[in-house]
C-alpha cells in the first residue's frame, strides 16, 4: 500500500462516519504567539478547547502538517540516529468537538487498524492512563484487543495537557510490537523502535485550574493523532520510516546529488539527516518563514546548517540541498499545493543560506579542530569556544554538539550559556544607554486642540484658520494642506503667512486628527502670530517629486512580484523628494537582468500614462475583499481606508499618501541601489525625476574622476616602460583608451541617455582594469630585470664574503622594486651561498627593509634562525620584524641608517652564537 493510499484511506474512513475533511493549517501559526510552529493536529482547533471559538461542525478529520524541533516536542538529536522520529511529519487526526467521545474513538481506531488495514491484533497493544478504568473497559468491550494488552501506565505517559492550566484529559496510545516473535509487550512506552506508539487518543474531559486542581468541563472532546510515517513504515513492512516510499524518492536524489550510495551507517544517518530536514524547510518556507537571527527564523537557519554539516560528511562543500527541494515538491505537492507554487522560492531561499553557510562552515571547523589541538586529552569541549564558534561562525550550539559527539567530546553547556547571557546583558545595557524618554507638555497640549483636516490630496495651497501657537514654534491650522509623515511618505515642508508674520514649516505632528507645524520664522516671532486667517503653501516643487517616487513605489512593488515572485512584499519604505527605498523579503542578490526588467516593467507602466484612481472612504472589511489588494507593513487600518489604482490589473493598495495624477507624470525610473539589509531581507533604492537627473550629473562626476586616474595610471605605465627599455628590454605598447565626454541632457530625459552615460562609466571602470593589469605585467618584467641585474652582483658577493666565527657573511644593498622581488633576490643569493648568512635591504617608500637568508645546514648545526637575525637589524633602523628560520623580512622608518643595520650582521651573528 502507497503512502498516498494509506492516508487517502484514513480520510475516506472518518468521512464515512460523517467527519468534515479539513484542510491542514500553516505550520507558521497565525494568531497564537505561543508556538513558533504548528506542532499538532490540534493546534487549529484550539479555540475550540478553550472555549473560545466554534466550528460549524463537531466532526473533523485531517492530514496536519506538523514541525517539531524545539521545546518538549524536540526531537532533533534523534532525527536520523533512529527511524521513526522527525522535525517535519504529518499527523493524522480526526476529531470531536462536544459529540462522540471514547468508546467511538476505540472502536473506529481498532476497526479502521485491523479490519481495514489488517494489522495483526496480536501485535497491537492499548495503554491507558492508571485511573481510567472507562477506557479500559471500553478497549475490552468495543474490541476483540488480548485484555493482557491493555496496559495502565502514569501521567507522564498517558494524560494529556495543553498547559499548566487548562483543558487537558486522560489519553489512550495505541503501540505495535514489531519483534519478530511478537515478545515485546514489556518494551511498550520504553523508548524502543521495534515497540513503537502509532496512535494516540486523548480524551479531554478535564480542566485544570491555576490551584493545580481538575474540574470537568462542560463538554467533551476527542482529540487523535496518528504518525503517517510510522503508520507508513508499518503497512509497508518497513523497519524504518525512511524506507518507505516517502522518503526513497528523497534519499536517491540525494544520492545522486551526492555521489555517495545509502550504504554505510555513517551515510545512511547523513542522508536521513537531510532528507528529514530538507522537508522541514521546504514546508516552513512554503507557509512563510524564512531563515534568519532569532525566532522561527534562527530555528530554519539551525536546521540548514545542520543539514549542511551533514552534507560535508558526505563529500558535499558546494551548495546541494537546495536542488532536493524539487524532489519534495514533485512527491508531496499534489497533497499540498503550495510546494508547487512556491517551488522557486523555496529553493532561492535555500541556495543562499547554504551559500552564505558555506563561506564559513570550513573556517569554523578548522577553529574546532584547533580547540581539540590545544585541549588535549580533556573529553570537554570548552562552552567559550563553543559560543565564539556561535558568535563568530553562525554555529548552532547543537552544531557544535554534533562535532564535539563525533569526536567523543561533551560541550560545556554551563559556560556557553554564561557567555550568551552576558552578551544579552551587554545588549540590554546597550538598549537602555541609547533609549530616551519624551518629557515634552506638548502631547498633553495636542489633546485639548480642535481637530485639524487634511486636504492635500487636492490642494497644495489654502486659506486656513490659525487656531493657536504652542511653545512658540508648533502652529496648529483647521485645516492643512501639509502631508504629516507616514507610510513612508516625508512630510511636506513650505510656508505659513499671516498678516504680521511668515514662518517655514520644518516639521509637522499628528495626535489622532489633531496636526501641528512645527516652523522656524522667517519674519516676525511668535508674539506676532494670531488667531486668525493664514496662506498655507506646499513645496508644491517638493510635493510633485515626492509624489513621483510614491506613485513609483506602488509600480515597482507589483514589478518586483512580478520578477522576482509573490512572496516580496513591502517590509518598509521611505518615499523623499530625491528618492525611495523599498525593502522586501528575498533571498539571494538581484541579478541585473532581474534588476532590468524590473526597471523596464515600471517605465512601461509609466510609457502608458495610466490615471492614478484613488476611492476613498472605503470600509476596511470591503478593501480587502478587492482581487488583489495590497497592504504595507507594519501599517494599522481603521474601519475606514483609502485605495489607490494603478491600473486595475495591475497595482491596487491601501494607501494615505499622496500621488501623481497619471503615471506619465512620473517621467523615468531608475534603480540605483540594490543590498542587502538583514538575512533575507532586500533593499532597492530608487530615482525619478529631479532625483533621477542628480543621480546623473553624479555619474558624469564619477566618470570625470575616473578619466584623471586613466590618465595617471597612463603616466605611470609610460614610466615602467621607460624602466624596461633602460634596462635594454622591449614592452608592449599600450592601447591608450578613447573614451569621449558624457553629460546629462538638459531636455527631458530619455532611457537611452540614462544607458549612455552608465555604458561610459562601465566603460571607464572596464579601462581601469584593463590598465591595472597591464600595469601589472610591466613590473613584472621590470622585476624580473631588477632580479638578474641583482644575480650577477650576488655572484660578486658571495666571492667576497668573508667568515665570522666559521661562518660565511652576505650583507649589501640591492635594488628591488617591492618586497617581492626582495624575497626573489634572497632566494637567489640563499641558492648562491651554498653555507652561510645573507643580509640584503632596501629602500621602499621612504622606509627600510630588509631581509634574511640562512642556509639549511646552519639552521640545524648552529642553531641560527633568519627571523632573529633581521629582527635585530631591525631594530637599528627603528622597526622589527621575522620571519621563517631560512628566511624572514623586516621594515623600519629609519632608511638613514640602513648601511649601519646591515654592517651589524657579524656583530649579531657574534651575539646570538655567544
Amino acid at each position: 500500500m502507497k503512502a498516498d493510499e494509506i492516508r487517502q484511506g484514513f480520510l475516506d474512513f472518518f468521512a464515512r462516519h460523517d467527519h468534515r475533511i479539513v484542510p491542514s493549517a500553516p505550520v507558521i501559526p497565525h494568531g497564537d504567539p505561543t508556538l513558533l510552529f504548528t506542532n499538532a493536529g490540534m493546534n487549529q482547533f484550539k479555540d475550540v478547547f478553550l472555549g473560545t471559538g466554534t466550528r460549524e461542525y463537531v466532526r473533523a478529520a485531517d492530514t496536519q502538517k506538523c514541525i517539531r524541533v524545539s521545546g518538549k516536542h524536540n526531537d532533533l538529536e534523534e532525527v536520523g540516529r533512529d527511524t521513526y522520529h522527525h522535525t517535519f511529519f504529518e499527523m493524522l487526526g480526526n476529531w470531536s468537538f462536544g459529540d462522540y467521545y471514547k468508546k467511538e474513538a476505540i472502536a473506529w481506531a481498532w476497526e479502521l487498524l485491523t479490519d481495514v488495514w489488517g494489522l495483526d491484533k496480536s501485535r497491537l497493544y492499548a495503554t491507558v492512563f492508571e485511573t481510567d478504568a472507562e477506557a479500559a473497559a471500553l478497549w475490552k468491550s468495543q474490541t476483540d484487543i488480548d485484555p493482557s494488552h491493555i496496559l495502565p501506565f502514569g501521567k507522564k505517559d498517558n494524560f494529556w495537557e495543553m498547559g499548566d492550566t487548562g483543558p487537558c484529559g486522560p489519553c489512550s496510545e495505541i503501540h505495535i510490537d514489531l519483534t519478530p516473535d511478537r515478545t515485546g509487550g514489556t518494551l511498550v512506552n520504553a523508548g524502543d523502535a521495534r515497540v513503537m506508539e502509532i496512535w494516540n487518543l486523548v480524551f479531554i474531559q478535564n480542566n485544570r485550574t491555576p490551584s493545580g486542581a481538575l474540574e470537568p468541563l462542560p463538554a467533551t472532546h476527542v482529540d487523535t493523532g496518528m504518525g503517517f510515517e510510522r503508520i507508513c513504515a508499518v503497512l509497508q513492512g518497513k523497519n524504518s520510516n525512511y524506507d518507505t516510499d516517502i522518503f526513497t524518492p528523497i534519499l536517491s536524489a540525494i544520492a545522486n546529488a551526492t555521489g555517495r550510495p545509502y550504504g554505510s551507517e555513517a551515510e545512511q544517518v547523513a542522508m536521513r539527516v537531510i532528507a528529514d530536514h530538507i522537508r522541514m524547510l521546504s514546508f516552513a518556507i512554503a507557509d512563510g518563514a524564512i531563515p534568519g537571527n532569532d525566532g522561527r527564523g534562527y530555528v530554519l537557519r539551525r536546521i540548514l546548517r545542520r543539514g549542511a554539516r551533514f552534507g560535508r560528511n558526505l563529500g558535499m562543500r558546494e551548495p546541494f540541498i537546495y536542488a532536493i527541494t524539487d524532489t519534495v515538491a514533485d512527491t508531496m505537492g499534489h497533497m499540498f499545493p503550495e510546494l508547487l507554487e512556491k517551488r522557486e522560492h523555496i529553493k532561492r531561499t535555500i541556495r543562499a543560506e547554504e551559500e552564505s553557510f558555506n563561506a564559513t562552515l570550513d573556517r569554523g571547523i578548522e577553529i574546532f579542530d584547533s580547540v581539540l589541538e590545544r585541549i588535549g586529552h580533556s573529553t570537554v569541549f570548552p562552552g567559550d569556544d563553543a559560543f565564539k564558534l556561535y558568535d563568530t561562525y553562525g554555529f548552532p550550539l547543537d552544531l557544535t554538539q554534533l562535532m564535539a559527539e563525533e569526536r567523543g567530546l561533551k560541550v560545556d553547556v554551563g559556560e556557553f550559556t554564561e557567555r550568551m547571557e552576558e552578551q544579552r546583558t551587554r545588549a540590554r545595557e546597550a538598549g537602555k544607554a541609547d533609549a530616551t524618554e519624551a518629557a515634552s507638555t506638548l502631547v498633553k497640549e495636542l489633546n485639548d486642540l480642535p481637530p485639524s483636516t487634511f486636504i492635500g490630496y487636492g490642494a497644495t495651497e489654502a486659506n486656513a484658520h490659525l487656531n493657536r501657537i504652542l511653545e512658540g514654534k508648533y502652529i496648529s491650522l483647521d485645516r492643512t494642506p501639509f502631508y504629516v509623515e507616514a507610510g513612508g511618505q516625508v512630510d511636506d515642508i513650505g510656508i505659513i503667512q499671516g498678516e504680521h508674520f511668515t514662518a517655514e514649516v520644518v516639521d509637522s505632528i499628528r495626535l489622532d486628527k489633531r496636526i501641528v507645524h512645527e516652523v522656524r520664522f522667517l519674519k516676525g516671532s511668535p508674539e506676532a502670530v494670531r488667531e486668525g486667517t493664514v496662506i498655507a503653501r506646499v513645496d508644491a516643487k517638493r510635493r510633485q517629486d515626492i509624489q513621483r517616487n510614491h506613485s513609483a513605489t506602488h509600480l515597482v512593488h507589483e514589478a518586483l512580484r512580478r520578477v522576482l515572485g509573490t512572496h516580496v512584499h513591502q517590509q518598509g519604505s521611505l518615499v523623499a523628494p530625491d528618492r525611495l527605498r523599498f525593502d522586501f523579503p528575498h533571498f539571494g542578490k538581484i541579478t541585473p537582468p532581474e534588476i532590468r526588467a524590473i526597471e523596464d516593467m515600471v517605465n512601461a507602466k509609466i510609457a502608458e500614462d495610466i490615471p492614478v484612481h484613488t476611492e476613498a472612504d472605503v470600509p476596511v472589511e470591503k478593501a480587502r475583499k478587492v482581487p488583489n489588494v495590497k497592504m504595507f507593513f507594519g501599517d494599522k487600518y481603521g474601519d475606514i481606508v483609502r485605495v489607490v489604482y494603478i491600473d486595475e490589473r495591475f497595482s491596487i493598495e491601501f494607501c494615505g499618501g499622496t500621488h501623481v495624477s497619471s503615471t506619465g507624470d512620473i517621467g523615468l525610473f531608475k534603480i540605483i541601489s540594490e543590498t542587502g539589509i538583514a538575512s533575507g531581507v532586500r533593499r532597492i533604492e530608487a530615482v525619478t525625476g529631479e532625483g533621477l537627473r542628480r543621480y546623473l550629473d553624479d555619474q558624469v562626476r564619477r566618470a570625470t574622476e575616473l578619466d584623471d586616474r586613466i590618465a595617471r595610471m597612463l603616466e605611470e605605465q609610460d614610466e615602467l616602460e621607460r624602466q624596461i627599455r633602460q634596462r635594454g628590454g622591449t614592452a608592449p605598447r599600450l592601447t591608450r583608451p578613447s573614451l569621449g565626454t558624457l553629460s546629462v541632457p538638459q531636455n527631458a530625459l530619455a532611457q537611452a541617455s540614462v544607458d549612455a552615460i552608465e555604458a561610459g562609466l562601465a566603460a571607464r571602470h572596464q579601462a581601469i582594469d584593463e590598465l591595472a593589469a597591464s600595469a601589472t605585467e610591466l613590473k613584472k618584467v621590470v622585476s624580473k630585470a631588477a632580479v638578474a641585474d641583482a644575480a650577477s652582483m650576488l655572484e660578486e658577493l658571495v666571492q667576497s664574503a668573508k667568515p665570522v666565527n666559521g661562518i660565511r657573511l652576505v650583507s649589501s644593498r640591492v635594488d628591488a622594486a617591492d618586497m617581492d622581488d626582495l624575497k626573489r633576490i634572497g632566494d637567489a643569493l640563499r641558492s648562491r651561498l651554498g653555507s652561510g648568512v645573507g643580509l640584503l635591504g632596501t629602500v621602499m617608500d621612504n622606509k627600510a627593509a630588509l631581509l634574511c637568508v640562512v642556509t639549511d645546514d646552519l639552521i640545524t648545526s648552529a642553531k641560527l634562525h633568519a627571523g632573529k637575525i633581521v629582527g635585530e637589524a631591525a631594530k637599528i633602523v627603528g622597526g622589527g620584524g621575522g620571519g621563517r628560520p631560512h628566511l624572514a623580512t623586516a621594515g623600519g622608518k629609519d632608511p638613514s641608517r640602513l648601511d649601519e643595520a646591515l654592517h651589524a650582521l657579524g656583530d649579531i651573528i657574534k651575539s646570538l652564537k655567544a
